[in-house]
């Protein structure tokens, strides 16, 4: 066999799996974030806001996950997932708020409560949904603080990126999504600005994504190590061949 080009094969391999393994290892840093995805994010418009939730405790198993609103929001209404049971908790306002219909409420939810009904393994993802109806507020970031309770420990994803901050520098970011201009939305409530901010919530709720992102790394090392062999086999025969002679 020759040995310059099994050097070669080989040390292509090796760079091969370093690759793959750095990108392991970013992927799972991302998938660790709880991060929400909007079904529309357009103002004033009625949205499913979907949280992911990983694992947030090392090896502990999650028990309970408690989503903050932000004050710009009086309501929000759980979606039932049969792996949770779900608590409104509200809170008694300064003064009373006016609506834009004219009338007025004195308290509004200020967090939704969800509690395992068998504790989330670490290794397993689940999603919460919530339905709130956004304020008339273009621009506006809000901010879900979440904290996730574990059987040992606890996780407060609460850190909100100051201007200029790079979200993604941050440890234990709050879940956030920016409200749009309505008319910059398609028919979906969709907008390019939306899609943005919710890169990093995407890339940890959208296991399908990255499963084809793996097969796709697995083919392309599988090439390389195929493509090696097939250049040893050549260069055995040419050997053989100027043996005969």
């Amino acid at each position: 066999m020759n040995s310059p080009i099994l050097r070669r094969t080989l040390t292509t391999a090796a760079a091969a799996g370093g690759t793959a393994v750095l990108i392991l290892a970013g992927a799972g840093a991302a998938s660790a974030h709880v991060g929400v995805t909007p079904d529309k994010t357009s103002a004033n418009s009625y949205a499913l806001l979907t949280f992911a939730i990983p694992h947030g405790c090392e090896e502990s198993a999650t028990t309970k996950v408690a989503i903050t609103l932000p004050a710009e929001l009086n309501d929000a209404q759980p979606t039932v997932n049969p792996n949770w049971t779900a608590e409104k908790v509200t809170e008694q306002l300064a003064e009373p708020k006016k609506l834009a219909d004219g009338s007025s409420i004195t308290k509004r939810t200020s967090q939704i409560v969800y509690t395992a009904k068998t504790p989330l393994a670490h290794d397993l993802r689940d999603t919460l949904v919530l339905s709130v109806k956004l304020p008339d507020a273009a621009g506006t970031t809000l901010n879900f603080p979440t904290l996730q309770t574990c059987e040992a420990g606890q996780t407060d994803w609460s850190e909100i990126a100051k201007d200029g901050q790079d979200p993604h520098s941050l440890k234990a970011p709050a879940p956030s999504i920016t409200i749009t201009d309505t008319a910059a939305s398609d028919g979906h409530g969709t907008t390019a600005a939306a899609a943005a901010h919710t890169e990093e919530a995407a890339s940890v709720t959208d296991s399908g994504a990255d499963a084809r992102s793996w097969a796709g790394l697995g083919a392309g090392v599988a090439g390389l190590v195929l493509g090696g062999l097939a250049l040893l086999r050549s260069g055995a025969r040419r050997k053989a061949a100027d043996s005969t002679n």
